[in-house]
């Protein structure tokens, strides 16, 4: 695996270097979303290697030693590793799909600011409704072992994955008011769910659409480039092999 790694990094190294090195703007070219993603994803690998020789090296000369700043060491290489991940965001360069959901997510930054305003405000809401039912009004339902609503911030946890219909389970109201609660901040959720969908969906469709036109705009002038590179050598073969009959007034 490390020789496989190795030589998909030198790869995708040596193409970013002469994309770099053929970009009329470099600075245009350092601040692209997808160009510092190549960064991201490259960099962790020579880092990761570098530190792994450092590692060796220090364990030989400070054997007995603290371990600390080893220890320090070895948690930042594996969260460089980790960022290996990031790979899979070159498949954007090639792919319709998530190029259409990076321009959708790139449109909708204001309806995805008013989804999260209005489920941070519904979760500030429910959840001490919540504690409220259980802790209050419903004093039996606190010497349930599986009861969780201890405090306002624990609630939180259970607004959120009840807003978003998740629903894991882990937190359960176990009286009537608290089961009322809980079905209306479901039905809220829903419904504040679909408030901004209607609009993140008529974005992700233009995106989609402009971006197709603009795949098939650049496919036909290529293909209309190549023919006009062709074209010359093509009428003179013609020419010579079929020379015209008419006399040179006709033309």
């Amino acid at each position: 695996m490390f020789v496989v790694e190795s030589i998909c990094v030198a790869w995708f190294t040596l193409e970013f270097v002469l994309r770099f090195v053929n970009a009329q703007s470099k600075l245009a070219f350092a601040r692209g979303p997808l160009n510092i993603i190549d960064a991201i994803a490259i960099l962790p690998y020579y880092v990761s290697l570098v530190l792994d020789v450092g590692d060796e090296s220090q364990e030989d000369v400070i054997m007995g030693a603290s371990r600390g700043y080893l220890d320090k060491l070895s948690l930042i290489l594996r969260l460089l590793r980790a960022l290996r991940i990031l790979y899979v965001m070159r498949l954007a360069r090639h792919s319709l799909g998530l190029q259409t959901l990076g321009l959708t997510m790139q449109r909708s930054l204001r309806e995805f600011g008013l989804l999260l305003l209005f489920v941070c405000v519904a979760v500030t809401l429910f959840a001490p409704l919540v504690h409220l039912a259980e802790s209050e009004l419903a004093p039996l339902a606190a010497i349930n072992p599986h009861h969780r609503f201890s405090s306002i911030p624990a609630s939180y946890w259970w607004a959120i994955i009840s807003m978003t219909t998740v629903g894991y389970g882990d937190m359960v109201p176990r009286s009537v008011p608290g089961q009322m609660v809980a079905l209306i901040s479901i039905l809220s959720g829903i419904l504040i769910m679909a408030f901004p969908a209607t609009s993140i969906f008529h974005t992700f469709s233009r995106s989609y659409q402009e971006l197709k036109q603009e795949y098939e705009r650049v496919w036909k002038q290529e293909q209309h480039e190549e023919k006009d590179d062709h074209s010359p050598d093509k009428e003179s073969m013609s020419n010579k092999m079929h020379p015209s009959k008419l006399p040179p007034a006709a033309f």
